[in-house]
């Protein structure tokens, strides 16, 4: 039954109190000292498990669990290579990419670009991912969380986004540091949320071959029952394999991907900025720890799912009015099982995820808008204590556009699957932007313009192509577009710079020492086990 029981909204209440609770504790606690760097970026007072978690927590949201788990009903554990991938690609943004920026002291990323750069290339890229985190990122966030709580809860869907809206404003509110320690609690909260929903479906696949709630039969039965859903590399054979293209998500697109993500994205890269390097690259490799985890929660249910309902099972429930399988509805059956109580804890895990994400993006988008557009370009002199106020602000009205916008995306099909290809279009420019800047000293801001400005137009063109010349062009996967548009995007900037490069004895802006890269011999062996469980996974699911 899609309602929640009074047992069910008991739990949820308990964690709605309590998270706000924390979360005004946590900013009454420094109050008298919160100027601008401490409330965009808790600079110095996250922990590395408060950054570890955050990134998580922030990563995480209705997409995982609803999406994810509908990817792995249709596709199978194949999916789970975006989280394993990202936990490598954690490593190498640890080792390779944040020490550059704490060392230059870079708050935002369009503060890297003025400074690499110039502020013409600053301002565009400001520009466009203020667009984009509030246009793309929160409608779509607050729209598939919407959409996932209305299933489950019965709650109207106009409802949900206010409920999600008012609330991650109140989170988002305290600022950096109260969001990195309430993001530990709602990270505990969908770790065990999500684990519930697991168990529920592999005691349910045990039951229903005749092993009783035995979780292990359960985890046998999958494979046994699903061979072709625990591969994680597709051939071209494969009838799935635009969507996971063989090697490329190892080694091509995936990689461009999660490093511009992981790397160049301010709404993960901000959680990093405020503290010491160490501090730093222990939340990091705690982030990665915690992806390995993520499949587990998200990805084993669908597949769980796709077996009960080869064998007949849940058949009204995964279907639509025309009779289509929805994959999507796997997770929402799955948590409309669950007993009253546990149905609140995975609500409650449902809604953390949801908030979490919110509360990343919009303390992003006023981070951006305060240092890199207001102070800039609106009041030069403003205060420490005005910055804060007019970030807060930025978090209000950001918000409120998106929930006005959010209803516009039921027109869509596929939203998620849509926005992720679109926003993906930017990717390979961004990272060609910034790697280029970071380790080659040629890159100008006449070749960063270009790569801004051709980016869109090299993706465009790869995607449609193949459209307009009636298949003489190949029909590249998502993946390998991207791959192929970031080396373009590279060499477009290569040739631009040495066709007119910066005049000798151009001062280095960005200060890269290979002192930088050393790492301590904790973070190395961290490193080799996480990366011993990824080749084991691999090797095991190839």
């Amino acid at each position: 039954m899609e309602t929640l029981q009074f047992a069910d909204y008991l739990v949820f209440y308990i964690y709605i109190i309590g998270i706000s609770l924390y979360g005004y504790y946590i900013y009454r606690k420094k109050k008298t000292t919160q100027g601008a760097k401490e409330f965009f970026l808790a600079e110095g007072s996250l922990t590395w498990w408060a950054i570890g978690a955050s990134l998580i927590a922030s990563n995480i949201s209705a997409e995982h669990f609803i999406g994810m788990s509908g990817s792995g009903f249709a596709l199978g554990l194949a999916i789970s290579t975006y989280e394993w991938m990202s936990a490598a690609t954690l490593i190498i943004v640890a080792i390779f990419i944040i020490p550059v920026y704490l060392k230059n002291k870079i708050f935002t990323m369009p503060q890297f670009l003025a400074t690499r750069y110039n502020d013409s290339v600053s301002t565009i890229m400001a520009i466009f991912w203020l667009l984009v985190y509030v246009f793309v990122n929160l409608t779509s966030i607050i729209y598939l969380g919407a959409i996932a709580i209305s299933s489950i809860s019965g709650i109207s869907f106009e409802a949900c986004i206010v409920g999600l809206t008012v609330f991650s404003i109140i989170v988002t509110l305290g600022g950096m540091k109260v969001i990195g320690y309430t993001d530990v609690v709602q990270v505990i909260v969908l770790i065990i949320g999500g684990l519930i929903t697991t168990y529920l479906a592999l005691t349910l696949l045990s039951e229903n071959f005749g092993y009783g709630k035995n979780i292990l039969e359960g985890l046998k039965l999958l494979r046994k029952e699903a061979p072709g859903h625990f591969h994680m590399i597709f051939d071209k054979s494969n009838p799935h394999y635009d969507k996971l293209p063989g090697i490329s998500v190892l080694i091509g697109g995936m990689l461009v991907n999660n490093l511009a993500y992981w790397g160049c994205n301010q709404y993960i890269v901000q959680r990093t900025l405020g503290a010491d390097l160490k501090t730093a690259r222990k939340g990091i490799l705690f982030a990665a720890f915690l992806k390995l985890l993520i499949p587990v929660i998200a990805v084993l249910p669908g597949i769980a799912m796709y077996v009960l309902h080869s064998k007949g099972l849940f058949q009204k429930e995964m279907t639509d009015a025309v009779g289509s399988v929805k994959p999507d509805h796997a997770y929402p059956t799955l948590m409309n099982l669950l007993p009253a109580g546990l149905k609140g804890v995975a609500f409650a895990a449902l809604t953390a995820a949801i908030v979490a994400s919110l509360a990343g993006k919009a303390n992003s988008i006023s981070t951006i808008f305060s240092l890199d557009i207001y102070r800039k370009f609106i009041d030069k002199d403003a205060s420490e204590k005005k910055l804060v106020r007019i970030g807060r602000w930025a978090v209000i009205v950001s918000m409120l556009i998106a929930a006005i916008v959010t209803p516009a995306l039921k027109s869509l099909d596929q939203a998620y699957q849509f926005i992720q290809e679109y926003v993906g279009f930017i990717s390979p420019g961004v990272l060609a932007i910034f790697l280029l800047g970071l380790y080659w000293k040629k890159t100008t801001a006449r070749a960063a313009m270009a790569g801004a400005l051709l980016t869109i137009p090299i993706s465009t063109v790869l995607k449609f192509l193949p459209g307009w010349t009636n298949g003489a062009f190949p029909d590249y996967p998502f993946l390998d577009r991207m791959g192929i548009t970031f080396l373009l995007t590279v060499l477009i900037m290569v040739i631009v710079s040495l066709a007119k490069p910066k005049p000798k004895g151009t001062p280095d802006e960005i200060e890269v020492d290979p002192s930088m890269f050393r790492v301590s011999r904790g973070f190395v062996v961290a490193s080799i086990l996480i990366c011993g469980i990824l080749t084991a996974l691999y090797t095991v699911f190839w």
